[in-house]
């Protein structure tokens, strides 16, 4: 397969540009981009940015790092209205499973188009919907699956989360809750409460192991163990101030954290101390589910079987569609308990539907396991030639790579402050040598790797090759040009391996 893949046709009003080569030696594009621009076709997609930027919100996000006008898709490959042709190694946040419009999603979605069905149903029974229950159910743990029940929530993955929440205060009666420093759970009140950017809230945060920036300073399976001590003591000192919860909520991966990993063991020590107290366990695998990390669910790794699942993101085949799964004893609510219109999306359960069969069919968590070991494995090789790269970790094909600052390192700190401006500098050079990635961690200075699970190898070499030209380039424009018996030649240490 080439590095870059053929996209679907558009209107011709859209294809004002020469196209780049298709193959494995096209190469990165020029700075000007791929092909020749007439000055109406610029005019027209600048035009385009232009308008958005005067007409949307000043909460927009991606639209920000990533100037471009997306017109057409095929796998990893996205074509931007200029011409210019881009490797996507964000794929909607992890919600593209199989990259961009892939076959089988476009025919599962065809087919119900071309059948008559409804669209909208609300959450009246459907064939489609009874396929993607199906098809769903037979991918979870054993254990959950066999005595489980399932809530379609809003479209998006932020409302499942809302809805566990709900859950497990209904089922327990409790209000409280246990989340974790560095966690994600979406942009609503709730969610937002859960996660690590929150300032006043109602909810107890527990340290989430980290190797590179352990908080007790120690890293490595020490330092997961102590913070699973941390939390058992909280939770039995009858002085801690924290009352039994209703639930703790965690991410076997941090995506927005900045791709940590959590260690198996400390996951497993996390199922048993709230199973000793009977508090229920939700994993938030909106981003790593679907084959993302190397396991269909990334609660697999650690054999945990969690009491709720949210899910979201790629079980919808690249279309909006979150749910909960959750054990049949925690079914509490009564009708009408969480509700929304858009819960019935029937093209998103068809995509869904065929993304979850064929991941599953295909091994495709599998070979994301192998691949993302590649991966890691060339970074890591990477980072020997380049001290801004403080840590290389990830699972699967949910990879992160920080960037820190060698030079500002104090005599006491166990690893270099973290360096965001040349972060967004490896972002950009990145975008100019048309690959696409995403920035995370606590202060935006780890580069995120998503692409899909069809990548393959020759199109991984790509995305490494143009990662690695990026990041010297990047590095050389913000190295002080210092004398050479001033920089620091010193061994950089971290206080423990990555995951």
């Amino acid at each position: 397969m080439a590095v870059t893949e053929s996209a679907p046709a558009v209107p011709p009003a859209a294809r004002t540009q020469t196209r780049t080569p298709d193959g494995p030696d096209a190469g990165p594009p020029d700075e000007a981009g791929a092909g020749t621009h007439t000055p109406t076709a610029r005019d027209g997609y600048e035009g385009i940015l232009r308008r958005q930027s005067l007409r949307e919100s000043a909460a927009r996000t991606y639209a920000r790092s990533l100037p471009i006008v997306p017109v057409r898709a095929r796998g990893l490959t996205i074509e931007g209205a200029d011409g210019r042709r881009y490797l996507d190694c964000l794929s909607g946040a992890g919600t593209l499973a199989l990259g961009h419009n892939h076959p089988v999603v476009l025919e599962a979605v065809k087919k119900v188009l071309d059948s008559g069905a409804p669209l909208h149903v609300l959450d009246l029974a459907t064939p489609v919907k009874d396929a993607f229950t199906s098809e769903l159910f037979a991918t979870l743990p054993g254990e959950l699956a066999d005595n489980a029940r399932i809530q379609f929530c809003g479209p998006a993955g932020t409302d499942a989360v809302e809805a566990a929440l709900k859950l497990v205060r209904t089922a327990t009666g409790r209000s409280g809750l246990l989340a974790f420093t560095g966690a994600y759970h979406g942009m609503t009140s709730g969610a937002l409460d859960a996660s690590g950017g929150a300032t006043d809230v109602r909810v107890t945060r527990l340290p989430y192991p980290h190797s590179y920036r352990c908080p007790y300073g120690v890293g490595g399976a020490r330092g997961a163990e102590l913070a699973a001590r941390w939390t058992e003591n909280l939770l039995d000192d009858p002085k801690s101030g924290v009352t039994t919860p209703s639930g703790m909520i965690l991410e076997a991966v941090q995506g927005e954290g900045g791709v940590i990993p959590a260690p198996d063991d400390w996951m497993r020590r996390m199922r048993r101390i709230t199973a000793d107290r009977s508090i229920p366990l939700v994993v938030d695998e909106v981003q790593t589910g679907v084959g993302r990390t190397g396991a269909f669910w990334a609660v697999e790794h650690s054999g945990v079987v969690p009491d709720v699942m949210v899910l979201s993101k790629a079980i919808g085949g690249s279309l909006p569609l979150a749910v909960i799964v959750y054990r049949s004893e925690l079914d509490a609510w009564e009708p009408g308990a969480h509700a929304g219109t858009f819960r019935g999306n029937q093209l998103a359960m068809a995509a869904g539907t065929a993304t979850l069969a064929y991941v599953r069919e295909n091994g495709l968590a599998e070979r994301a396991g192998i691949l993302g070991a590649r991966i890691l494995a060339r970074l890591r090789d990477l980072a020997t030639d380049h001290p801004c790269v403080g840590d290389v970790r990830g699972r699967g094909l949910m990879i992160g790579v920080e960037l820190v600052d060698p030079d500002a390192a104090g005599p006491d700190d166990p690893v270099p402050p973290a360096a965001p401006a040349l972060a967004l500098a490896v972002q950009q050079e990145c975008l100019a040598r048309g690959l696409i990635v995403e920035l995370g961690g606590r202060h935006s200075a780890v580069v995120r790797l998503l692409p899909p699970l069809t990548l393959t190898d020759e199109q991984a070499t790509a995305v490494l090759d143009r990662f690695a030209d990026a990041l010297a380039a990047a590095e050389r424009a913000h190295t002080p040009q210092l004398p050479a018996a001033r920089r620091s030649t010193a061994p950089r240490t971290a206080p423990g391996p990555s995951h």
